[in-house]
């Protein structure tokens, strides 16, 4: 089984974190949030992915020099210019000869379905593709799908308002294709997958889905990564180590439900609290750290304050005795 994972977008609900980083390159505990997607495909008989590219991709190439992951063969298909979700899976799929029922992902949602069962769900429909669709309590953010008794995809309704949304089902951007959905996409034209490939193949009868209410977060903002990091360490999905082992904790400093990462040095007095501290990131004396993210090698100041989701690049320096509260630095 072969995917397509679409990881060119530029991040920009992510920024300053995605300024030098793609938001798929970041870390998400030890390890890349791509890393985290492709063994979870590795593990449901994944063997070879393409990662559909666009913004920095010599970083995903010089990361992984022998192009694998969790065994899983990696493949690059980079666009010569933005093509949108359906002319860049399409652009990927091409560039391997995909030629047979593949995936087709999100690189950027961080979720324990079951692929291989999708896939087995999707066989038994005999269509041309299967979405996998999750609840959430306010779908005006994603695309709501509406299916018959037999899973078939009724209508296919992006981004409508809250109130006017039939159901609570979402697409949740994992996809179980047939190579004929390639062809509806002509070769190097833009093409959203949601509002013009979707719709083509309800109109056919051709597009099913499958619900299911397992552990799913879009990892595209700062919230929503710094829950599918913290949910790792937290108990929600596991119980990984927390503090990487050569950070550096003073002993009097304070660090609760945190991800400290490698390198890392918190000064004694500091306070981390709910909170995602990257790798050789510094913290100085006194400082306090609440649901906030700090990017790799930023240096916090002496008694300076980060609460409110204050998000910190990389490199960064906060100033000494600073109070930052929901800001993003550089803003």
């Amino acid at each position: 089984m072969r995917a397509v994972i679409l990881v060119g977008g530029f991040g920009t609900r992510l920024r300053p974190l995605t300024l030098s980083t793609p938001k798929q390159m970041l870390p998400v505990n030890g390890f890349t949030m791509l890393e985290r997607v492709v063994a979870h495909l590795g593990a449901h008989g994944v063997t070879e992915a393409v990662l559909a590219l666009g913004y920095l991709p010599e970083i995903f190439r010089e990361a992984y020099p022998d192009d694998t992951i969790a065994g899983v063969r990696l493949h690059y298909a980079v666009e010569p210019e933005p093509l949108d979700t359906g002319g860049a899976i399409c652009f990927a799929a091409r560039s391997i000869g995909i030629d047979d029922t593949f995936i087709a992902l999100n690189g950027d949602v961080i979720t324990d379905l079951n692929i291989a069962g999708l896939v087995r769900q999707h066989r038994s429909f005999g269509g041309e593709g299967t979405v996998h669709l999750t609840p959430v309590d306010d779908p005006s953010r994603f695309g709501v799908v509406q299916i018959d008794d037999d899973g078939r995809v009724l209508a296919f309704i992006e981004k409508p308002p809250a109130h006017e949304a039939p159901s609570n089902w979402i697409n949740a951007g994992t996809y179980v294709f047939e190579p004929s959905v390639i062809e509806r996409v002509p070769p190097g034209e833009r093409v959203s997958i949601e509002r013009t490939v979707f719709p083509a193949m309800v109109a056919d009868r051709t597009l099913y889905a499958v619900q299911e209410a397992g552990y799913w977060v879009d990892a595209g903002t700062p919230e929503s990564y710094l829950k599918v990091a913290l949910d790792l360490v937290n108990g929600v999905r596991s119980a990984e180590q927390a503090v990487a082992s050569d950070a550096t904790v003073a002993f009097d400093a304070q660090v609760t439900e945190s991800i400290v990462g490698a390198g890392a040095i918190i000064e004694p007095g500091a306070v981390i609290e709910r909170s995602i501290l990257h790798p050789g990131v510094r913290i100085g004396e006194g400082a306090r750290v609440v649901d906030s993210i700090v990017g790799t090698r930023a240096r916090i100041g002496a008694r300076a304050r980060l609460t409110d989701l204050t998000v910190v690049g990389q490199s960064v320096e906060v100033g000494a005795n600073s109070t930052h509260a929901g800001r993003k630095l550089p803003g």
